[in-house]
């Protein structure tokens, strides 16, 4: 999509500005890239700054509630101060270094529900800032990443939702401010063992993937409720040579273990969690996540939604039935314009 729009900060005939992605596609630690371009007005205008912002939501816990915040995670300079001549054309590149972090918004092609980003670019100019509407963002899975979803769809976890949470988690290196979560309904087999809900996280970076299971948030992450916590470390080189659906079936099965084993759950059961190195810490419905910023030991998730019926199985079109709203894509265009007010 290209966003044009009339830079006001100097009145009538000011100049104008398009900002294009090269593919509106990206991944996790990939590049995004692109022009600006610059269009002169009928007098000299002497630009302070252009600048990029990687734009998405997230939800933050406040002394009166959870609410949703938008947020400019990654800002990236496009040129300092210069001069625009009536009438000049410039064509500015830029290149934008996704995150290893970067949540994922694109499922099979599809907007994964719950989920917005764009680039919104920002113009000083003439003392006053012109901040444009926002380019959609599709940032799809790695390949370590398409593979757990996979497994999960297969063994007939429901997609609930997803949404950005403000914070950190406990023992896992973060470069972001806030880290994903992508909820599931459990199959009845997993229902019926005392498995209500789960939660899957994963903090990237370029050799490896932290992931994140949370299972029964019956009191919310900060209170020692029964929740049961599994923390994995897999490497991006191990994507295509695991059979990811007896992977994540064991993660799922020692929380099962654990939760049976339960007031002194934590200690794996004989048969389950040896892939992925295990991390010490977890298991225990009191550890977990942490948000910093002085709120202390509340629950701090925001369930919304229903999930969608029918399980989810391994041909794409039933994988992908499981992840996506029909109104994905007005959803995220609706959100994108409150975005830009």
């Amino acid at each position: 999509m290209v966003f044009k729009k009339l830079l006001g900060a100097i009145g009538v005939g000011g100049p104008s500005v398009d900002t294009v992605l090269s593919n509106p596609s990206t991944y996790p630690g990939a590049p995004l890239t692109g022009n600006v371009n610059l269009v002169g007005g009928t007098q000299d205008a002497a630009i302070e700054h252009i600048t990029l912002g990687l734009i998405t939501r997230m939800e933050v816990e406040g002394g009166g509630g959870d609410y949703s915040a938008v947020t400019d995670f990654l800002r990236v300079p496009v040129t300092g101060p210069m001069r625009l001549a009536p009438g000049q054309r410039l064509a500015l590149p830029f290149r934008i270094d996704m995150p290893w972090e970067t949540p994922i918004t694109t499922v099979y092609g599809q907007t994964l529900r719950g989920m917005v980003m764009g680039v919104r670019t920002e113009v000083a100019i003439a003392r006053a800032i012109d901040k444009g509407d926002l380019d959609p963002v599709h940032v799809h899975p790695l390949p370590i990443h398409q593979r757990i979803l996979d497994a999960f769809a297969q063994l007939g976890f429901r997609f609930k939702s997803a949404d950005l949470e403000y914070g950190q988690i406990y023992g896992v290196h973060q470069t972001l401010p806030f880290y994903q979560e992508i909820e599931y309904f459990p199959p009845q087999h997993y229902a019926a063992a005392g498995i209500n809900e789960v939660e899957l996280t994963f903090v990237t970076s370029p050799h490896q993937v932290e992931v994140v299971l949370e299972f029964d948030k019956r009191g919310g992450l900060f209170t020692q409720g029964h929740d049961t916590y599994g923390r994995y470390t897999v490497s991006h080189g191990d994507a295509d040579t695991t059979d990811w659906r007896q992977v994540v079936d064991g993660w799922v099965r020692q929380a099962v273990d654990r939760r049976k084993s339960m007031p002194g759950f934590g200690h794996p059961q004989p048969g389950y969690g040896g892939y992925g190195h295990p991390q010490p810490g977890y298991g225990h419905g009191h550890h977990g996540h942490y948000r910093q910023g002085g709120h202390g030991h509340h629950g701090h998730y925001r369930r919304g939604g229903h999930g969608m019926g029918g399980a989810a199985m391994g041909i794409v079109g039933g994988l992908a039935a499981g992840y996506l709203a029909g109104e994905a894509i007005e959803e995220i265009g609706e959100s994108f314009e409150d975005f830009g007010e």
